[in-house]
């Protein structure tokens, strides 16, 4: 019996078997034999780079194919999931940079760019669908609120460039830039389907995996490498830099190793 009829007996979904036997295959390619020390090597690369939730989805993969494998003594146990509070809800970078390199992998490069797009603009998904190639070409998207108020959203020189060559590869000069099946723009219900989709896909947690996540992680790295508040609010056409400010929120962790290093008195 392979894996995958192993599987399908449990009565697991289409999506949870799918990741299962893409996590197992990973791990075949990567690690030469199925030992402890192996196990615990890969049990580390997924803690390193990836969230609480997706690396116990992993692990629950590795340890359905033990147990179809008879090898129960290797088990994995689980890592805990501590309390998140709002900014430990965003997609993390190595999320977002692994779930990019695997669209690209995979070929699937206009969700490759609805991705990069979300992360690197900072637009809200209901301005992404309104991207033209005209404003690629520009450089950037005038926005302009109910009030009359303008808003500029940028596209960033190297997401520009790696754009314009992937529109020469489909021939298109003009028009609305992520196009469903039928040739017409996508709807924001369409991306966000599909992102879960790709979430499950491979093996990420799908509370993270959502168009708004991305628009999160913009405004996190933007502050983190680049200080300036009432910038980041123009950008991201907030009215006020109090709904900003969330983006300063440190953890319930650094909150408690600052605690413990300042007040000594």
């Amino acid at each position: 019996m392979t894996f995958e009829n192993y599987l399908k007996k449990e009565n697991l979904s289409e999506h949870t078997i799918s990741v299962y036997l893409w996590t197992v295959e990973y791990y075949e390619k990567n690690y030469d034999s199925l030992s402890k020390e192996n196990l615990l090597a890969y049990k580390g690369y997924l803690i390193e780079y990836f969230k609480p939730k997706t690396v116990n989805l992993r692990i629950q993969a590795i340890n359905k194919y033990l147990e179809f494998r008879k090898m129960n003594q290797l088990r994995l146990s689980a890592v805990k999931i501590q309390q998140k509070n709002f900014l430990e809800n965003v997609v993390s970078n190595a999320d977002y940079n692994f779930l990019k390199k695997q669209l690209k992998k995979d070929g699937n490069m206009q969700w490759y760019f609805v991705v990069w797009y979300l992360a690197a603009t900072g637009a809200r998904v209901s301005e992404l669908i309104k991207i033209k190639v005209e404003h690629v070409n520009l450089g950037y998207f005038d926005l302009y609120s109910k009030g009359g108020k303008l808003r500029r959203l940028y596209i960033p020189k190297k997401l520009r460039e790696e754009t314009q060559k992937w529109l020469e590869t489909e021939c298109r000069t003009y028009g609305y830039l992520f196009l469903n099946k039928f040739g017409q723009r996508i709807t924001t219900r369409g991306i966000s389907q599909q992102l879960k989709n790709y979430a499950d896909k491979y093996g990420l947690d799908k509370k993270v995996i959502y168009p708004h996540s991305f628009r999160h992680l913009y405004a996190k790295n933007f502050l983190e490498k680049y200080n300036d508040i009432a910038l980041l609010a123009d950008l991201m056409g907030h009215e006020s830099i109090e709904t900003t400010r969330i983006y300063l929120r440190r953890t319930a962790t650094e909150q408690q190793e600052l605690i413990d290093k300042i007040v000594t008195w």
